[in-house]
């Protein structure tokens, strides 16, 4: 396993999805910026999915970010050679497959990602977070300026009168008082985004 032990909290990134007809539906290989760039905002506002997809052979590309990680630290297990392509001159690495709910997910919905990888978010620091119909707490691991170009880390305390949660869900925010640790190192993550694009883990 590496230790990515740097702190990435507020760190900025971006992803490229590259989405290929799987067994049970579509899957996404997922490429990140994270650790060899910090998205460059000069190349990725050239990225063009279309361009992308045609390129790779792929039945469409996501662009994803650019985005900001919530965690402190991040744990990922290795399962061999790290997988690098460039994109619009901008290296990333294969970081995860996802198994998507459709082509084009809807907020809420639930995609199953295989990361192989442990988030810690240390204590002191807060955290936002959904609790589901089912009392179950997801915890948002990155915002996004997907939807709102100006979305900032401030703002996020205060987002609930933004979000349009599904009845029986709500939105929290706490100051964590010991360490929180999301680990799918030997397990598929859970993982939603809201209707602002931020993304969140199920806490397990």
């Amino acid at each position: 396993m590496t230790d990515d032990s740097a702190d990435v909290f507020a760190k900025r990134y971006g992803e490229v999805l590259l989405v290929h007809a799987g067994g049970s539906g579509p899957e996404a290989a997922v490429y990140n910026t994270y650790p060899l760039n910090a998205c460059p905002a000069e190349l990725w506002d050239t990225l063009d999915a279309g361009t992308i997809a045609r390129e790779n052979g792929a039945l469409g590309a996501l662009l994803n970010g650019p985005r900001y990680w919530l965690m402190s630290s991040i744990e990922k297990a290795t399962t061999g050679p790290r997988e690098i392509r460039t994109f619009g001159g901008i290296d990333m690495i294969k970081q995860a497959t996802v198994r998507l709910s459709s082509m084009n997910p809807a907020p809420y919905s639930v995609n199953r990602v295989a990361r192989n990888a442990a988030f810690t978010f240390d204590a002191g620091r807060p955290v936002f977070e959904l609790v589901d119909a089912e009392g179950r707490r997801w915890v948002m691991q990155t915002w996004s300026q997907t939807v709102d170009k100006a979305l900032s880390l401030d703002d996020l305390a205060g987002l609930e009168s933004r979000l349009e949660l599904p009845d029986g869900w709500s939105y929290e925010t706490r100051t964590l008082t010991k360490p929180l640790r999301v680990d799918t190192t030997t397990q598929d993550a859970q993982v939603t985004q809201d209707n602002l694009a931020n993304t969140y883990s199920l806490e397990v």
